[in-house]
């Protein structure tokens, strides 16, 4: 543990204040939820001499730094990602973190009988701050064992996580004899990281503040089993990220509802799929209900009884319209050519050429029918 210390205090005198802040990261600000912003390190160990370490930031869900092993650089993954720290700064905190991600190891290893950590084993590490809207910013600092819970950073010293074991009490007796890197935890966890948060979240504001309406349709799976059908309702293109979708019955939620993964489109917002699966029978009257911060309290509801009636009736006005066109159109074209007079006289009367309507052939009949109704989802 020797170099740990000397590599904190270098921290403090080069603008440790900067590092910290950095590479901690908050949370995407969504209605009342509070910011947070955290520093993730997973490290793991093969052998003795064998090692593999990840280190990212994150606002909320967001992730805006990562670090690169083989570089020893950090990587703004975005174009705020900076904060409000200047070039030095960031140099400094670089500078930190390499030195950091080489020594962490050794130290490690160099503990790792006295710890009782059996290979192969991983460490992981969460530490940031949260921004409440009333209350003062708190931090946290904590570590796992093989992912669990293993020891945490409270007020200004290491405490064994419940249930841990003497292996965490063994690891926080030999952290907490090093009062330098106590110190700099503190300093860390509630002076830099709050600071931190505030300007990049002001860097960001125009991003994290946002809002996409979601477009939401409703489609029919494979079935799930004789006489029965799996509902799917569709939300995509919506930013942030907290929605809420639920499958209703008038104003009834409908427990069984199922949710999946909320995953990312490469323009930044986001995808939804929630299921349902009931029996064919009982499907009439269901609807799936949307709500989003950028729908302004207007929710969005689809009714699954309705989702292919109209669409197919339009459908249906559209084609009828095209094909009566067609008709009239050959109608004109097998009138004979008659002169002045006889277009005074005639009781039928055809237009010149110039001025006939052009209308759709059956090419055109047949795209303008995929074209408005190849889309529509039967239900």
């Amino acid at each position: 543990m020797f170099l740990l210390p000397m590599l904190f205090k270098g921290f403090l005198c080069c603008g440790a204040s900067v590092l910290a802040l950095q590479v901690l990261e908050p949370r995407h600000p969504a209605a009342e939820e509070p910011l947070s912003f955290r520093i993730l390190q997973i490290s793991s160990f093969a052998n003795h001499s064998w090692v593999c370490t990840h280190g990212s930031g994150w606002l909320g869900e967001l992730q805006t730094h990562s670090w690169d092993n083989v570089l020893g650089t950090i990587r703004f993954l975005l174009p705020w990602a900076q904060g409000n720290f200047s070039k030095e700064e960031l140099k400094n905190i670089q500078a930190f973190l390499k030195l950091y991600f080489h020594s962490f190891p050794q130290e490690v290893q160099a503990f790792s009988s006295q710890l009782q950590f059996e290979y192969p084993f991983e460490l992981q590490l969460s530490l940031g701050c949260l921004s409440r809207p009333v209350k003062a910013s708190e931090s946290f600092f904590n570590g796992a064992y093989q992912g669990s819970d293993f020891l945490s950073f409270q007020g200004n010293s290491w405490t064994p996580s419940l249930g841990a074991g003497s292996q965490a009490q063994n690891a926080c007796t030999v952290l907490n004899h090093y009062r330098v890197i106590k110190e700099i935890v503190e300093v860390a966890l509630y002076d830099i990281c709050p600071r931190f948060l505030a300007g990049l979240l002001q860097a960001g504001k125009s991003e994290l503040e946002r809002q996409v309406k979601p477009e939401a349709w409703l489609s029919k799976g494979p079935s799930p089993g004789p006489g029965r059908l799996l509902l799917i309702c569709h939300i995509s293109g919506f930013h942030p990220k907290p929605v809420w979708v639920m499958w209703m019955r008038g104003e009834q939620e409908q427990q069984a509802t199922q949710r999946g993964d909320i995953l990312p489109h490469a323009d930044g917002t986001w995808y939804l799929r929630v299921t349902l699966d009931v029996a064919a029978g009982e499907a009439t009257g269901l609807s799936c209900r949307v709500k989003h911060s950028s729908l302004g309290g207007h929710d969005i509801i689809l009714y699954w009884g309705g989702i292919s009636i109209v669409p197919t009736l339009i459908c249906l006005m559209v084609v009828v319209t095209l094909v009566l066109l067609v008709v009239v159109d050959s109608l004109f074209k097998k009138q004979p050519q008659i002169g002045t007079s006889s277009l005074l006289m005639s009781p039928t009367m055809t237009f010149p050429l110039e001025l006939t309507p052009k209308t759709p052939g059956t090419q055109d009949l047949s795209s303008a029918w995929h074209k408005i109704c190849g889309s529509k989802t039967d239900s």
